[in-house]
Parts: structure tokens; sequence; C-alpha cells
């Protein structure tokens, strides 16, 4: 029973009640340019539905906070347990998630209602309380869990839109073609060694995977000052990259001779011209923006073509927090302005958070000290240390209040199909 002494106060509560309207609202506005046929459709694997995303983020809702703390609340839909479950087996067995996109049942109109009930069941648990602490974490969890599904809502319906010969586009904000623009100058930042607190810590949210704060011990280094870009890619291209099997790990060659891979996702040459599948449509490509969806073994073999290394994440983060100083470190996400796409850095600005996520060498394994949550909600991060590459700073399709410095992302090596890219580092 939680008592007076533990509650959280009227004005907290406004506020999360505020900032849940927001980010659930932010979810359907991303879903708004999309038909019905859209939501439904999922083109891989690790795709999901648009309708399955605005489904899933309910249930979180729904299995973790309303059916535990809303006194006689009843589930909108027995089956919903199951469908929309993603990865929590200890609380059942999930859909197959290669099948999602089979799941016409419920429709488009079921699922929006469910989502209206979820959240005027929310506004009921935020209105009348009792809210503790505990619950507290729980919703905020929930609120950046969203988040991340505003993220892969787009990479997941910008891969489905890229396999349509029409090549529609998501959003009619066009990119600029600056191929005339002088390229942004690489700058290579001396970071010395030492002792360096590493994770996250203290009262502001952060997912578990990113604590506890440690130590670790870095030698002198230097990282690039941006992203590689476009053009310079494309030199690696020209000059054979995709040909030499002495730049490639060993599984990514065997990937790239499997998949007669000779250049990144969404890329294609049309009498002569390079272009790049975007979420507005087929653009050619602009040589000064960041290289994008690119798998750690492109950007692994890059480095090694350009003589140089990718960062480990410790000295990725330690970096940033040099660079922290905000007329130095630029955010450039895009969200608001719906351009959804990665740019170049303005003079006199590194580039690290906001544009595209970092590939780093580091294998994404716990902090020394990590323990995962109790209950279901601990399968959230934990369970996936295993085989998979850590990656750092956010990227365009982020939402900006969801980015920090200690935010731990991670993918299998193979996978592109998220807004990826490369920093460089070396001694």
């Amino acid at each position: 029973m939680t008592t007076l002494a533990s509650e959280v106060d009227i004005e907290i509560r406004q506020q999360l009640l505020t900032h849940y309207r927001r980010i659930r609202g932010e979810t359907e506005q991303l879903a708004d340019p999309l038909s019905a046929e859209d939501m439904q459709i999922q083109s891989m694997t690790d795709a999901s539905p648009t309708k399955w995303h605005l489904a899933h983020t309910s249930w979180f809702f729904e299995t973790f906070i309303l059916r535990q703390y809303l006194r006689d609340y009843r589930q909108f839909d027995p089956s919903f347990h199951q469908l929309f479950n993603s990865y929590y087996n200890s609380l059942g067995t999930p859909f197959q998630r290669p099948q999602r996109g089979l799941l016409s049942r419920p429709d488009l109109d079921t699922v929006f209602a469910y989502r209206h009930t979820i959240d005027s069941a929310m506004e009921k648990l935020l209105t009348d309380g009792p809210v503790n602490k505990e619950l507290e974490a729980l919703i905020i969890l929930g609120l950046n869990h969203e988040q991340q599904h505003q993220e892969l809502l787009l990479t997941d319906i910008k891969h489905a839109f890229s396999i349509n010969p029409v090549k529609p586009a998501y959003t009619d904000s066009s990119h600029e073609d600056d191929s005339q623009a002088p390229a942004h100058i690489l700058e290579w930042l001396e970071i010395p060694g030492g002792l360096y607190s590493i994770g996250a810590e203290g009262e502001h949210f952060y997912f578990d995977n990113e604590g506890p704060a440690h130590q670790q011990l870095l030698r002198d280094f230097r990282i690039a000052s941006r992203l590689v870009t476009n053009g310079e890619y494309l030199e690696f291209i020209e000059d054979g990259g995709y040909r030499e099997p002495r730049l490639w790990l060993s599984d990514g060659w065997s990937l790239i001779q499997q998949d007669q891979r000779t250049a990144p996702l969404y890329w294609q040459k049309r009498e002569g011209r390079w272009y790049q599948f975007t979420l507005s449509g087929l653009q050619p490509i602009v040589e000064q923006e960041p290289v994008c969806h690119i798998n750690y073994y492109e950007a692994d073999a890059y480095a090694a073509w350009a003589g140089c290394r990718l960062p480990t994440e410790f000295e990725w983060e330690a970096a940033v927090w040099i660079l922290r100083k905000p007329d130095q470190l630029a955010t450039a996400n895009m969200l608001e302005q719906r351009s959804f796409r990665p740019v170049a850095p303005a003079p006199g600005q590194t580039q690290f958070l906001g544009d595209l996520w970092e590939w780093t060498s580091s294998a994404y394994l716990p902090y020394p000290g990590f323990r995962a949550n109790s209950g279901a909600v601990g399968e959230y991060n934990g369970k996936f240390m295993c085989n998979q590459k850590v990656l750092r700073g956010g990227s365009c399709v982020t939402p900006a209040d969801h980015i920090r410095i200690s935010y731990r992302n991670f993918f299998y090596p193979h996978q592109s199909w998220q807004f990826t890219g490369i920093r460089l580092a070396g001694e």
C-alpha cells in the first residue's frame, strides 16, 4: 500500500501527465502521413509495422503500469497480451516477430481505440493517484520506451518504402543539393589519456545498461571532429573498397559476397549518378552529408582503408564530455523540422549528437556492477548483451530530448537499416 509519505506531489504528477500527453501525441503525429495500408506492412524480420508500434507502446503501459497500479482496471482485450508482447518471455510466449505484418486483426481503428483507452486510464491514474516513486520511474521508463519506438517507426517505414518501385516519400522535405559547397574540413581532436568516469548516475533518467558509472583508464588518442561524409565514402567505393578482402573482417566479407553488396543500403546508381533513398524519396547523393545506413563491417572496412580505426565507446564518451561546451558541441536533431536526414556540421562545430548513431569497436557488455532491474521489466536490456556492438550519439530520427551522452544503443554488426554512420579514431 502506498503511503502519503512516499507519494509523488501534485506538481510532479502534473508534469508527468504533460510529458505523457506530449510523447503519446508525437507518436500519432509521426503516423499521420501514413495510410492504413502503410501501417500494416512489415518489410523484414528486423522491422515492425507502424500499427504494431502503436499497439506495443500501449501494451507497455497497460502491462507494467495499469494492470498493477490502477484499481479495478480491466484489460482492453486479453488477446493483446500475447499479440503485442515484444520479447518479455517471463510474461508468456510473444507472437512471432517475423509475422507481425500478418496481424490484419485487430484493425487500425481498434488499435487507435486501444491507445486512447490506455491514455484515458493513465490520465485517471496520474490525476487521482496515488503515485509513488516506483510508479513514477516506471512511467518515465515507458515514455522513453515510446520514444525508442518513435525512432523505430521511422526507420521501419523507410525500409518498407525503399522496396516499393515507385519510391514513395514519407515527407516532402526534399534535400537541397549542396554539391557545390566546400567540404567541412575534418580535424583531429587530441584527447589526453587518463582515468575517466564512464556511464550514468544521479536522479536523471537513464536506461539500466548505462550504469553503473565506473572508472575507465584510457591511453592518449585522437578522434575525428565530424562523421565520414558521402563523398569520402564514395572514394572508398571507387578505390575498390568492396572488392578488397584484406580490408574486411571475415564475417563482413562473407556478408557482402553473399548479398553482392557494392554500396551502402539505399544507395543506387542511375545514368552514372549516385542516389540514395530517403524519407523524402529518392534523392541525389549530397557529398558533404554524413554517410548513412552503414553496418559495422562497412564502418570497420572504411576505417581500415583510411588507415584509422573506430573509437571504443569509452573513448567516444570521454571525448564528448571534454567537448561538451554548447558552442563546440552541435546537437543536429531534425525531428521537429521533419527533414529526417543527417546534416553537415556548421563551421567551428564538432559533430557528435543527433545526426547518426555512431558505430564503436566495443562489444555490448555489462558495465562492472551491472544488475538488471527486477521483475519482467528487467528483460529490457540485459539479456541482449551478447554478439552486438555499441553505438553512441543518437540520430536525426531520435527525439532530441531522448539523446544523452551516456546512451548506449546496440545492434548486430550486419544491421544497417538504422541511421548509422562512421567516426574515425586513431592513436
